[in-house]
């Protein structure tokens, strides 16, 4: 018996920028269509424009809801927004562009719920635009996480060998001190432990703790919050038979290339993580929301406004996102 390919539910995101068109571009190709079953969310309206401009030969069908039968060839899409191509402001911020976004997470968040979808890919939406339509998250991964109701969840980025897990995410510079506990470094620590287990098939996972501080505090002489959580974190960590090691600091951790050593990185805040991770992998980095109860990935990368009318967008970052979303479901099956 044939096995049935995993069905991934893939949102349009902000259709102001360049998300329909790496959603097109991605599921497009053959080594795409022949291994998932993709199901889009969105505006059928803005696909079909996309997909004429890019001259791409899909047969999109609009459909009420998933599951229900679909005709060979073609690829299903539910509308949660009908937008009239008139209301495209290419490059720009409007509030109908996250609406739609916003309503194609929600969609995609209960058909995986439902277990009608195994999987959720999330095209790049501006945060502004979810905000002016009434979504105030500060991102995608924090409304996936409530939404699916999940207590704890944690940010990864994925390319190639490296991950690089955040323990804090969408917050101000100026909050992220306040914002890291020994609780929150424990649990992330957790986390990243158990997601290395079974979402990537790792049995002995090694994972490195970078400070927060310049030169990790230098023993509390640039800052405590190494001596004060951190370390004490990675300590009970360790007691808890989680190979764990830091904190180390982050310069010297990536510019000595350290991070080969280890399996997954934790880094204090956004940019101290994504950095290093987009300098070496900018166009093949994936957005992995670990320990929530969907599986959930995304293209790291935004909306793209700058090109999102001249459709030249790399799409290798979605179909990475759509490759990992299928690696992680085989991992977990093998349980």
């Amino acid at each position: 018996m044939e096995k049935m390919k995993p069905r991934i539910a893939i949102t349009i995101g902000d259709f102001n920028g360049i998300g329909p068109e790496v959603v097109l571009k991605s599921i497009s190709k053959k080594n795409i269509l022949n291994t998932v079953n993709p199901i889009l969310i969105g505006s059928i309206d803005i696909f079909d424009f996309v997909a004429k401009k890019l001259k791409l030969k899909l047969k999109l069908v609009k459909i009420d809801n998933y599951p229900t039968e679909i005709e060979k060839n073609s690829i299903p899409v539910i509308e949660v927004s009908k937008i009239n191509i008139k209301q495209l402001q290419v490059g720009k911020i409007s509030p109908d562009a996250g609406v739609c976004a916003g309503m194609a997470i929600e969609k995609a968040v209960s058909l995986a719920l439902n277990k009608s979808v195994d999987a959720i890919i999330t095209a790049p939406i501006s945060k502004e635009a979810l905000h002016l339509a009434g979504y105030n998250f500060p991102g995608q991964t924090e409304m996936i996480a409530m939404l699916s109701r999940s207590e704890q969840s944690t940010m990864m980025l994925v390319s190639g060998g490296l991950r690089v897990a955040l323990a804090t995410i969408h917050i101000p510079i100026k909050d992220v001190a306040s914002g890291i506990s020994k609780e929150r470094i424990l649990s992330k620590i957790k986390i990243v432990d158990t997601t290395l287990k079974n979402d990537f098939k790792i049995k002995m996972p090694k994972i490195a703790v970078l400070g927060l501080n310049p030169h990790a505090g230098e023993n509390g002489e640039i800052g405590t919050e190494e001596k004060e959580f951190i370390s004490p974190a990675i300590k009970i960590s360790k007691e808890n038979n989680i190979l764990v090691e830091g904190p180390f600091a982050a310069d010297g951790f990536f510019g000595t290339k350290q991070f080969k050593n280890y399996d997954a990185v934790l880094a204090m805040y956004h940019d101290q993580g994504l950095i290093p991770l987009k300098l070496l992998e900018f166009e093949n980095g994936v957005n992995f929301t670990a320990g929530i109860k969907v599986l959930r990935t995304s293209p790291d990368h935004g909306t793209a406004y700058d090109i999102a009318n001249k459709y030249i967008a790399n799409p290798s970052s979605m179909i990475a996102a759509i490759e990992l979303a299928k690696n992680i479901l085989t991992n977990r099956e093998r349980k």
